[in-house]
């Protein structure tokens, strides 16, 4: 028996997701264009930040794919990606008055973790588990 395809929001959520994967690639290629151009003084901190980036955007990437191809773990990692970027996004809005990058990318995390926790993204991921408290599992636990 095939599992169910992903809802339309968990694959647009990985849609989204896949596009910030991208985005921090984007990211890890400036600060290597700057470490060439020597607008960074110190070389190791900007490609060890870059690589950190890479690894990070691929991890992202990969998620977003899992969502889209209807594999439930990637709705983990994209969940824990938008809780972390939670705090990043006030950050930018509040610490370094940065609110043109800071609300849009709030918004964005905001509206990944409402469609990975909706309804039909809920049952989804809950689909490959047994309900225990279903009324066809009356018999005694044969564990």
């Amino acid at each position: 028996m095939t599992p169910p395809a992903a809802p339309t929001a968990v694959r647009r959520a990985g849609v989204i997701v896949a596009a910030q994967g991208v985005a921090a690639l984007v990211v890890a290629t400036v600060l290597v264009v700057r470490v060439i151009a020597g607008a960074d003084q110190h070389v190791a901190n900007g490609l060890a930040t870059a690589g950190w980036f890479v690894l990070v955007g691929l991890g992202v990437i990969a998620a977003g794919r899992a969502l889209v191809l209807g594999k439930r773990w990637g709705r983990g990692l994209a969940v824990i990606t938008q809780l972390l970027l939670l705090p990043v996004t006030w950050y930018l809005v509040v610490g370094s008055h940065q609110p043109g990058f800071g609300i849009p990318a709030g918004v964005v995390a905001v509206i990944v973790l409402g469609l990975l926790f909706s309804p039909a993204a809920v049952r989804w991921a809950a689909g490959g588990q047994d309900d225990s408290a279903s009324p066809a599992n009356r018999g005694p636990d044969s564990r």
